[in-house]
């Protein structure tokens, strides 16, 4: 129960930082940023939460029934924009894949050398 509490709290935090700062991210987000910041800093121990996030985790199909069936009921309109909502998805994915492979090849450049030179590869 303390678990769930805590998870809650955290949601909360997030939805008062956003109402009072104004950031322009959901309220969950930021709880999330709160939560693992929280668990990083030590001020959170992981035990006191597992149980309870365990066992959302196993009921998370639950949290997704709203989810589908707004899909159903707004299927018309979402047909009306399947093009749209495709070429959304297809080049957003392909942006975040791309982005996320020049950041990761930006951050590990010379990394490569440095390794190849401590095992004695370097020619």
């Amino acid at each position: 129960m303390r678990g769930l509490a805590i998870l809650l709290s955290f949601h909360f935090a997030g939805l008062l930082v956003r109402q009072l700062l104004h950031v322009p991210l959901p309220a969950n987000v930021l709880g999330l940023v709160l939560f693992v910041a929280s668990l990083f800093a030590g001020w959170v121990k992981l035990e006191w939460v597992e149980e309870s996030a365990q066992f959302l985790l196993r009921h998370m199909m639950l949290f997704f029934a709203p989810f589908i069936v707004g899909t159903i009921v707004f299927f018309p309109v979402i047909a009306d924009q399947a093009v749209g909502i495709g070429l959304s998805l297809v080049l957003g994915t392909l942006l975040v894949l791309l982005v996320t492979g020049k950041v990761t090849d930006l951050l590990s450049n010379g990394k490569e050398e440095e390794r190849d030179e401590r095992s004695g590869m370097v020619e």
